[in-house]
């Protein structure tokens, strides 16, 4: 049993299926994913960078890497990511290095020695004029409901932010650090551009995906349910994914659950899970949808919060 053909999941499969090495297939994900956010809409202002679609060489450089993976196994170094966002943002680094874009990844401002004004994810080559500010974020949203940004409808599982509150400090803070002076006296070449690269999965009530403007039709999605709502799920295969293997789809050999085995692993569980469905393929779980089980109160909890919510 494969995914259903017209999933990302599918896709990923029939283009990276054979890529078995967890970081490389990371790497894959982020250089061929969807835009999350629609890079053409006038809400983004020309804002919102693009990395297109996968060039027809990469499939020989990411088989290569997998057939050996030093380079990028250095490059990450030895430190346990916890953080899934500085995970992906060190497989960005090493992509845009390799590709031979790379100026600076993590370079800080400071205006005096105690007081950081900025840091720039990555500074690319933008030729003898100048350098592009490139702004990273790999982030995972529940759609919940009305408020007053169509965009703050998306909020986080743990429910500290929102799409509509990390894209406007973007905006207002994050890329207007080329022009502190503080940077300008610290950079070879002037900042000419400066937008966010944003990657990432939307998880809808009930896989019920709804198009939104300022939102890729084709970002990558998935469902969300309460816990309790579990045993109506219409896959009946589970893994529940560590959080550094969000990213990419699912393909390895974690402990697979059944919709009742699910409920019950996750009972108490105090804040949202996030799970894929999969199917046996050549010995292995390959991952065919996803989404995020959330407590039972979760909604209340977020009621407390202020957080708004689907009906």
């Amino acid at each position: 049993m494969a995914a259903a053909p017209d999933t990302y999941q599918a896709r990923f499969d029939q283009r990276w299926g054979h890529l078995a090495q967890p970081h490389v297939r990371a790497l894959a994900w982020l250089i061929d994913a969807p835009d999350l956010l629609d890079p053409h809409d006038p809400h983004w202002e020309g804002k919102i960078a693009s990395l297109g679609e996968a060039p027809a060489f990469i499939d020989a450089w990411l088989a290569a890497l997998d057939a050996d993976p030093a380079r990028l196994l250095a490059a990450l170094g030895p430190r346990v990511y916890t953080r899934l966002g500085l995970y992906a943002e060190k497989l960005m680094a090493f992509y845009f290095q390799e590709q031979g874009q790379l100026v600076a990844h993590g370079l800080q401002v400071r205006a005096a020695r105690n007081d950081t004004v900025g840091e720039f994810d990555f500074l690319l080559d933008a030729g003898h004029d100048g350098l592009e500010h490139i702004e990273f974020a790999t982030k995972f949203y529940l759609l919940q409901g009305e408020a007053a940004s169509r965009f703050d409808t998306f909020v986080g599982p743990n429910l500290a932010d929102s799409l509509g509150a990390k894209m406007r400090k973007i905006f207002e803070k994050q890329l207007a650090l080329g022009e502190h002076p503080a940077a300008q006296a610290l950079l070879p070449r002037p900042v000419t551009r400066a937008r966010a690269l944003v990657k990432g999965w939307l998880f809808y009530p009930s896989d019920a995906q709804r198009a939104m403007a300022g939102i890729s039709a084709r970002h990558c999605s998935g469902f969300w349910c309460a816990l309790q709502e579990v045993a109506a799920l219409q896959a009946d295969a589970f893994v529940v994914l560590p959080r550094l293997q969000w990213l990419a789809p699912y393909r390895g050999q974690e402990p697979v659950l059944g919709r009742e085995a699910l409920q019950s692993a996750l009972d108490g569980a105090p804040t949202p899970v996030l799970v894929a469905s999969v199917c046996a393929q050549g010995g292995m779980s390959v991952e065919t949808g996803r989404g995020f089980i959330v407590p039972d109160d979760w909604r209340e909890r977020a009621r407390r919060v202020g957080t708004p919510l689907s009906t």
